[in-house]
Order: structure tokens, then sequence, then C-alpha cells
């Protein structure tokens, strides 16, 4: 499937690309409403409340913010939401692509929870849409007049979510949800609140009318959240890239400790725009991450293995357990290319020197695991032939034959 690749590859670039734009908006003017600064005398008599000013790129900048509104509307207003929309729909294209297109490899573990492809997508777009939905009632609550009380119950529902996705889902795939939840949380903050809390007041100011303090307050509490949600789906985005986070026992407590820490550490910079020096937060944010590296990395007692069908395996034995389907002679000829060509990374107690943990959780310990990744497995040995990983296993072109012509019987 390579147009699905470059499919994927070039929505992959492109939600980087608006994912770049629109977090660095939103550090850009979190940092500068919170670095304003009482503005002489005369200013304060033109209406502007706080201003800032910057050396940047060879020149002298002068920032302003107003208390109500500029006399008369600027022929160019510069607004700020594209970023946001083109992420987030760049973004659950990639979901799709990635994650449903595929749901067999990589959304599904029957270890976890066996269900159907179809139960699987219908599973992800339900937390999406009922964690979205809860938030934005919570929000419209009286709840959101207590800002710490808000945050500790944004904080559990990320913790429900980020539990009921590992039980669900492959951890790779549960994660992704947590942060495709996020991501819409954040989206919908723009949509439903800021952009039309912003289109009010630029309707009051261009037609001489009162501005109600209660928009920009709630389009401002909202950014905040943004704010502070902005590292841990960072780290969501690239967590599929670690999976010793995802394959943890306790993957989904693994999640939740490092978003937390991500939003503490990210509490450090607010503090800093706001002239506030608190190192304390930023070392026992740090501190909190080595904790959980040594906590995830400390030597655990591994399961005993289940058992696993051989390459001579005549395709009718089975453990009263572990029933093993029938294979054709080609199946064994897979069987016996994976188990000397793969299983030494792609297991659930990898021997290679290297790899301590299975790639991307992808396993190859028994034939039903095999056959589920048999699309992906195909592609990446013989269309797109990056694996074996550099080849370190000599995997010769006969073999990879071999393994083609098994994929265009499966």
């Amino acid at each position: 499937m390579p147009w699905l690749d470059w499919l994927s590859l070039f929505v992959r670039w492109f939600h980087v690309i608006a994912g770049v734009a629109w977090i660095g908006a939103s550090f850009y003017f979190i940092w500068l409403d919170n670095s304003l600064e009482t503005p002489p005398d005369w200013k304060k008599q033109k209406g502007i409340k706080g201003d800032l000013w910057a050396v940047h790129g060879g020149g002298f900048y002068e920032v302003g913010k107003y208390a109500y509104g500029p006399e008369s509307m600027p022929e160019n207003l510069h607004w700020f939401k594209w970023e946001a929309y083109s992420t987030w729909l760049s973004g659950f294209a990639l979901l799709v692509i990635v994650y449903y297109f595929a749901a067999a490899a990589y959304l599904i573990d029957p270890s976890v929870m066996a269900m159907s492809e179809t139960e699987a997508i219908i599973r992800g777009l339900s937390l999406l849409a009922g964690g979205v939905l809860v938030y934005e009632l919570a929000c419209r609550s009286p709840l959101a007049n207590y800002p710490k009380v808000f945050a500790l119950a944004l904080t559990a529902l990320l913790v429900v979510a980020s539990y009921l996705a590992t039980q669900w889902f492959s951890g790779r795939g549960a994660y992704i949800h947590v942060g495709a939840l996020i991501g819409s949380i954040m989206v919908a903050n723009v949509l439903l609140n800021i952009m039309p809390a912003q289109r009010k007041m630029v309707a009051a100011v261009a037609a001489k009318q009162p501005v109600d303090p209660a928009w920009g307050a709630g389009a401002k509490l909202r950014s905040v959240h943004n704010n502070y949600l902005t590292l841990p789906i960072l780290f969501i985005m690239i967590s599929n890239h670690y999976p010793m986070t995802y394959q943890h026992p306790q993957n989904w407590l693994v999640l939740v400790a490092i978003m937390a820490l991500s939003a503490w550490i990210r509490h450090f910079f607010n503090l800093r725009h706001l002239g506030r020096s608190s190192p304390g937060v930023l070392i026992s944010g740090a501190l909190g991450l080595l904790l959980v590296a040594l906590w995830v990395s400390w030597p655990q007692v591994q399961p005993a293995a289940q058992p696993t069908i051989s390459a001579e395996n005549t395709g009718n034995t089975a453990t009263a357990s572990h029933p093993e389907p029938a294979m054709t002679a080609l199946d064994k000829q897979v069987y016996a290319l994976i188990t000397r060509h793969c299983q030494g990374c792609h297991a659930a107690n990898p021997t290679d020197e290297i790899f301590k943990v299975a790639p991307l959780g992808v396993k190859f310990d028994s034939w039903e695991q095999i056959t589920r990744q048999a699309p992906q497995l195909v592609h990446r040995t013989t269309v797109t032939r990056d694996m074996p990983f550099l080849n370190k296993t000599n995997m010769t072109d006969a073999e990879r034959d071999i393994i083609a012509k098994w994929g265009q019987q499966q």
C-alpha cells in the first residue's frame, strides 16, 4: 500500500506544521499577556491597559493591549483560528489513516480486549465525543468559577479516559486516543468559546457598545486550559516511538503521571512570564520525570511465555488452552522466517541487544499475532524493505519473495 504510506507521510507532515503554528501561537500569546506592564499615563488615556517592548529580527516592537478597543476598527484585524482547526483536521485524518484503516494491527490488542474493527472504531470515536461533551458541560457549569477545583476535575476526566483507553485498545492506540481527546478539547475551546467570544467583542467595539467582561474572561480561561494541555499532548505525539511507556503493565498510570508532570513544568514557564521565578516547580517536575523513568525501567518479573507453534508444526497440534490453527506448507515457511528474522525484537521478551521492548508494541510470539499484522509485516519486509531493522539478520531477497507470495494469499 505505497499510496497509503505517502498519504500518511503528507498528512503527518502537515499535522506537525499546523501543530507548530498553533502551539507556537498559544505559547506566544500566553507569554505576551503575562508579560504586559502598566503603561505610561498618555497610553492609559488612549485606552491601553498594558504594553510591552521587545526586540527581535533586528528591530524594536511595541505592543499594546486595549482595555476596551481601538477608537476605530482597523481594516486588517488578524485572527488566530485556522492553526487550531487545521491541526485538528489533519490529526483526525491521521487517526483514521493509521489507526482506523489498520485497526486490527494498531488499535486492537486481543490480549487487552478482543473486539471487531468496527467496535474498536466506535469505542474510539465515543471516547473522543464523550470526553469533549463532559468537558464542555463542566466549563458551562458553576464548576468553572473555581479554577483549582476545575483543574482537579479535568485531571479526573483525563485519568478516567486514560484508564478506559488502555482497557480497550493496544497501548499505542490507547495513548493516541487520549491525545486525540486532548486535541479535540483544545480545538473545541477555540471553536465553541474563544472565537464566538472574540466575534461578540469585535462587533460590540465596532458598534460602540459595551463589552461584556464575561466574554474575555471565558475566552482567556479556555486559552489557559489549552496552554497547560500543550506539553501533555506533545508527549503523546511522540510516545509511539517509546514503547516502554505504553507497553508498561500500568501504562495508564504512566501516561497520567507524565501528563501531570508536563503540565506542572509548563506552570513554571507561565510563572516566569509573570515575573515570578519558582525553580522548585521545574526541579520537582524534573525529579518527578526521573522517578517515572526509574519506575518504568525497573526490572520486572516477566510472565511465563505462552506456548507457540514451531516451524515444524504439522498444523494439527494444539495445546489444551491455546489451540493453533492448521497451517499450510507456505505458512510454516513464513513462520520459520519470522522466528529467525523478527522475533528477536518483536516479542514479549525480546532477545535483541538493543530493543528490550517490542518496537511499536508489535509482537510475533504466535501465529495469530503474525496473521493479524500480516498487511504491515508484508509491506515492511517486501515493499519498503526497511525490516528487519537495518537488515541486521540478513534476510535475503528469496526469503522476502516467500513472504510476498504468502501476503498475496492473505
